[in-house]
């Protein structure tokens, strides 16, 4: 059975142990859970994760202003790599022309702005899963 991974991307941890949380409360064991504080960091777990199963559905949930790389490139250099993952921008800063670059360059799956709901994210994930 193929797995699907949940990759969470923010530089704030206080963000990530929550949606983490929130998701592993709600979907238990369906999911494999990963976190990144930063677009590099991502990029290696991604890198690592797609060694290790080649056929792993991938869920990428990034915020948007992160030092370095924003989450709209990130997105972007996602989906030029792994065209069948899905990417979700959770944030409250991006603005309207950054995430309809996201939505043309990494055919954004849906924008969800912070603070979050959590029926509105699990809404998203059950969305996502039915897109693969």
């Amino acid at each position: 059975m193929e797995k699907t991974v949940i990759l969470c991307v923010d530089d704030e941890k206080i963000i990530l142990n929550s949606i983490k949380a929130q998701l592993k409360e709600n979907y238990g064991n369906s999911f494999v859970y990963e976190t990144a504080e930063s677009a590099k960091e991502a990029c290696s777990v991604i890198t690592e994760l797609m060694a290790e199963d080649h056929n792993a559905k991938l869920i990428v949930i990034s915020d948007w202003l992160m030092p370095v790389i924003k989450g709209d490139e990130f997105l972007i250099n996602v989906h030029r790599k792994y065209p069948n993952s899905l990417k979700i921008m959770l944030t409250g800063q991006a603005d309207y022309n950054s995430i309809e670059k996201t939505k043309k360059e990494a055919n954004l799956f849906k924008y969800i702005r912070k603070p979050w709901v959590q029926s509105e994210l699990f809404s998203c994930i059950d969305s996502c899963m039915l897109s693969f």
